[in-house]
């Protein structure tokens, strides 16, 4: 039999995601305020969160293989909650770059996005996120219809790729992590695609809908 915890287990496990959430952006605000954060702080800033935003929104991805591999249905329960926590970071990374970059110059800041493709892949990335944070509700739900909501939160995907082009372009040389986020990104679209080819019944959704990933 799947294993379901009591309510308030659930209340705690959600107070505990948002706890361990919001560690790297405390992280950062300690660094900031003690001057650890090296000889570029807003560097350090941006490639921070930036790279944030992909781990969470990774894991956003991780929670529907992870609830069909062990049928533990709740776990839907969180992934709004990872999915909203991406996108906060991902609007964070935004701003950071539009605050210690371009000094909301917007001038300058469309000058940027149309000349550097880093900055214009990662704007895009960004930008697809939007729609999916503001349809993250039941409301929306009942609105769009369920085969609808599900067709536009498959853009997570292509969501997760941006990202990722927009991290290896930005990096000089060092292209690791980019692989390794890439190599999970793989793996979780595999593991999508092997779910949907053995026609594995879906489980049955929860109430709460997720801001990324569809069922």
């Amino acid at each position: 039999m799947p294993f379901a915890p009591k309510q308030r287990t659930l209340v705690a496990l959600k107070v505990l995601i948002w706890i361990v959430l919001f560690v790297p952006l405390a992280w950062l605000v300690y660094g900031a305020l003690t001057n650890s954060l090296g000889a570029n702080p807003q560097s350090e800033i941006e490639h921070q969160t930036g790279e944030w935003t992909l781990r969470i929104l990774l894991l956003s991805l991780a929670v529907t293989p992870l609830r069909r591999l062990t049928k533990w249905n709740w776990l839907i329960r969180f992934r709004r909650l990872v999915g909203l926590f991406a996108f906060f970071y991902a609007s964070l990374h935004f701003f950071v770059y539009l605050w210690f970059d371009q000094n909301f110059v917007w001038s300058s800041i469309l000058a940027d996005i149309a000349k550097r493709r880093f900055i214009y892949v990662g704007f895009a990335a960004w930008l697809t996120l939007v729609p999916l944070a503001f349809t993250s509700t039941a409301a929306s739900i009942r609105k769009l219809g369920g085969k609808r909501w599900n067709l536009l939160h498959r853009v997570v995907y292509i969501t997760a790729v941006l990202g990722i082009i927009h991290f290896w372009w930005g990096q000089k040389s060092d292209h690791t992590d980019p692989i390794i986020f890439g190599s999970i990104l793989s793996a979780l679209f595999a593991l999508r695609i092997w779910y949907n080819f053995r026609g594995t019944p879906r489980p049955s959704p929860a109430p709460r809908p997720a801001v990324t990933a569809a069922n």
